[in-house]
């Protein structure tokens, strides 16, 4: 099939791929960009595979508070070198990932960090679910791992979707920065504090607060 010249513009912009390497994996994945991005990191031809066994010590230690003092994050996002860690670039990186934490409350870095007794609990509550709904016992479980990743979507920093841009993910956002910045960069762990947590009080929508501080 016919590639389109501005898939393969955007896959490099995101991949820091060869023209070559791009168009062949939009071809085998039908000019889907996320998917071609996918291969591209399972044959270790985009720039983020090849920079993802490279030692990340430096970098910085990003705080967020939101408005009024409610959510405080602290992010740890490492690079190769000091003097990365110290431009606009780098910096602006954490601040964003520190402000997504903040609004989008995931538990984890990764899903390899999902304890597995979490994993089959939820599992357990998925089937449940889909056997209250009447569906047919062959097809549940087929449904519930559709569903389990969407649990790793909701919870798992680097499977969420970017609160300033919906179009991408946070993994594609670090991949697009380690192209641009032309190091690896890790988002190593994070804290989240979130006033009267666990506390019975207002529910807020803080997505919306946080993206009404960011466009103001």
């Amino acid at each position: 099939m016919a590639v389109d010249a501005k898939a393969v513009k955007e896959l490099r912009e995101r991949t820091g791929a060869g023209m070559l390497d791009c168009k062949k994996a939009l071809e085998e994945a039908n000019n889907d960009i996320t998917k071609a991005a996918e291969l591209l990191r399972e044959k270790g031809l985009s720039a983020a595979a090849n920079k993802a066994g490279r030692i990340a010590t430096e970098g910085v230690v990003e705080s967020y508070i939101h408005a009024g003092g409610r959510i405080g994050v602290l992010v740890e996002i490492n690079c190769e070198t000091d003097f990365v860690g110290k431009t606009d670039s780098f910096k602006d990186f954490a601040r964003d990932i520190a402000m997504q934490i903040a609004a989008a409350n995931p538990r984890y870095v990764r899903r390899e960090e999902v304890p597995q007794e979490d994993v089959e609990k939820e599992k357990e509550i998925l089937k449940a679910q889909a056997l209250n709904e009447g569906k047919p016992e062959k097809i549940i479980e087929k449904m519930v791992e559709g569903r389990i990743g969407k649990y790793y979507e909701e919870y798992c920093l680097l499977e969420q979707t970017f609160v300033k841009d919906p179009d991408k993910t946070i993994s594609q956002l670090l991949n697009e920065k380690i192209s641009t910045i032309g190091e690896n960069i890790s988002i190593r762990r994070f804290a989240r504090f979130e006033l009267g947590e666990g506390l019975e009080k207002k529910v807020d929508n803080f997505v919306e607060e946080v993206m009404a501080q960011v466009n103001n």
